[in-house]
């Protein structure tokens, strides 16, 4: 709280909680046991040993940030005398020794804080990640104990104090005989009948897909009578982990004391907001998020990733977030996420009356996601030396029914985002979209806009033609040149797949997603800053040919993509046949 040690603000939030605790915490019950956390203390590096890394067989004596960790965990008590957290959520940047710490905390409480048929579990988003914090406790069960000559191969499983089942790293299990105690991975989702846990191990919880499981076991600490903890561990979550995200807001309000809840525990390592933008060049402010640093992390681990991130924008967002906790970027985005993310600002129609505007819609089956996308392009003005520039935003309709369920299955804030006014986002009544109500945004646009055309996707578009007519607004659809022209709205389809076709008025998905980034990458575009539509570009997946001609896969994708899908069929819209005669020159040479 003094400064001495360098620490991000959760992290004082955390420590000032503590002191404060320590003042009025008698007053709810909760008193502080130093006796237990030294019992704690005295463990680790008297047990267990390092397993890999540059200190391996050295005593697994605790880093100053675990001291902090477990000394909250065992050394806080209710009047009852039970452990007063019933819940961890550790946050720090990669490398810093989180998992091990886990694995060791799983190892105490099994067989040595004093539980009888105590029941650990590692969990994790599948097998292999549970498996990594369960490998580190089975290899610090088969590690020399400290103090022992390494050539007598005392450990704790050649002494009998643990028997591990499974052979090297295929153990799946670890046994402790004399208190009838258990401690196994878990994949998620995998049930275990009437559970009784002591302690439930959850890592990487960015990667977790739901929380589901997480509640499930939640609720199971809840029901024990005595000491029982559920233990968090991650890194700082992308933006779209919707499950990592949910918790650490949850914890981050308890650490600011914005919500009581005095079960619950925290200790989140980041840089602070004032560092984020000079970040690679700030080498003080690191150890905010890397708590390790210079003491089993060395900083030259953490230079060349940040080197490399200067140069290459791709990798930028996962160090800036992996690193220093920093809580941008998304898990395999389908570009170069840095660029994506500075475009994102607050795009209003109203400023964009007078110019050219294309619209593009994706129709939803039933009650998924209809998407409407308008873009707007502003000409080169050389009074101001500005720039030709792109303007896109989108609207999206579903339906209420079921709302939450589809929120849940798609990892997605529908139910948020459908009571939030500044989010275009409508759930409308009934079982079905109404497609009268895309196509009454579509007229308001065409009457207050100058609207070249829509772009349509052919799915659904009979429907849609259909709903122009129940409210009397005329389209017609573009056939190719030298036919007949229409009244109204003019509609010309936009290709889907990977075809990539170069005559007149055709559009074609490859190239307007070649369009979409160089426009992002080079800043000639802004999106409008809707959490639906990065959603949706998050969850997109690119299928690519032999040829390098790509199209959005919807099948493959995380989740919905509808709205990216009509941002780049409106940037490909209003960009028609640009460079097309090179392209075709190309394809003639």
């Amino acid at each position: 709280m003094d400064g001495r040690i360098v620490s991000g603000e959760l992290v004082r939030y955390a420590a000032e909680r503590h002191l404060r605790d320590l003042v009025d915490g008698k007053e709810r019950g909760l008193y502080w046991a130093p006796e237990r956390a030294e019992h704690a203390f005295g463990f680790f590096p008297s047990v267990l040993a390092i397993t890999e890394g540059a200190k391996v067989g050295e005593p697994f004596n605790l880093l100053p940030w675990h001291t902090f960790v477990v000394g909250s965990l065992f050394g806080w008590r209710k009047d009852s005398g039970r452990m007063r957290f019933r819940s961890g959520w550790l946050e720090t940047g990669k490398g810093q020794a989180k998992s091990p710490l886990m694995a060791a905390i799983g190892i105490y409480m099994m067989g040595y804080y004093g539980i009888p048929r105590a029941k650990v579990y590692a969990i994790g988003q599948d097998k292999q990640t549970a498996n990594v914090l369960f490998k580190d406790a089975a290899a610090m069960c088969r590690a020399p104990i400290p103090g022992t000559d390494p050539q007598d191969n005392q450990t704790l499983e050649s002494l009998g104090e643990v028997i591990i089942r499974g052979f090297l790293d295929n153990a799946f299990k670890i046994e402790h005989p004399s208190t009838n105690s258990v401690f196994q991975s878990l994949a998620n989702g995998e049930a275990i009948s009437g559970p009784k846990p002591t302690l439930v191990s959850a890592d990487e919880i960015h990667e977790f897909k739901s929380n589901t499981s997480i509640e499930t076991w939640m609720r199971a600490i809840a029901k024990m009578p005595g000491d029982a903890l559920m233990l968090l561990g991650t890194n700082t979550p992308a933006s779209t982990q919707i499950v990592g995200t949910e918790y650490s807001e949850f914890y981050q309000r308890v650490a600011r004391n914005e919500f009581v809840d005095d079960e619950a525990f925290s200790f989140i390592a980041r840089v602070d907001k004032a560092d984020h933008d000079k970040v690679f060049d700030n080498e003080e402010c690191w150890v905010k998020a890397l708590p390790a640093l210079n003491i089993t992390f060395p900083i030259e681990n953490i230079r060349g990733e940040v080197n490399t991130a200067r140069e290459r924008m791709s990798t930028a967002m996962s160090v800036k977030r992996l690193y220093f906790g920093i809580p941008v970027g998304v898990a395999n985005f389908w570009m170069e996420e840095e660029p994506w993310a500075a475009v994102q600002v607050p795009v209003d129609p109203a400023d964009h009356k007078g110019e050219k505007c294309w619209l593009s819609l994706d129709l939803s089956k039933k009650n998924d996601l209809t998407a409407l996308s308008a873009c707007w392009k502003r000409p080169d003005c050389s009074e101001t030396g500005d720039l030709e520039h792109l303007f896109v935003k989108t609207w999206y309709w579903t339906v209420q029914d079921g709302l939450a369920d589809r929120a849940r299955r798609d990892v997605a804030k529908y139910v948020e985002w459908a009571e939030d006014p500044s989010v275009d986002f409508t759930a409308l009544a009934g079982k079905t979209i109404d497609k009268t109500f895309a196509a009454a945004e579509v007229a308001r646009l065409c009457a207050e806009h100058d609207v070249e055309f829509l772009a349509f996707d052919a799915a659904g578009m009979a429907d849609f033609i259909s709903a122009c007519e129940q409210i009397g607004f005329a389209v017609w659809q573009y056939e190719g040149p030298g036919k007949p022209e229409g009244h109204g709205l003019k509609l010309v389809r936009h290709n889907q797949g990977k075809r990539r076709v170069f005559e007149e008025k055709q559009l074609t998905m490859p190239t307007s997603i070649e369009r979409l980034e160089d426009r992002v990458l080079n800043g000639t575009i802004s999106v409008d800053n809707s959490p639906v539509t990065y959603m949706c570009a998050a969850n997109a997946i690119i299928d690519p040919d032999g040829q390098g001609n790509r199209c959005f896969d919807k099948a493959k994708s995380r989740g919905r993509i509808d709205g990216i899908v009509t941002t780049a069929m409106a940037v490909g819209a209003a960009l028609m046949n640009e460079g097309a005669k090179l392209e075709v020159a190309g394809m003639i040479g």
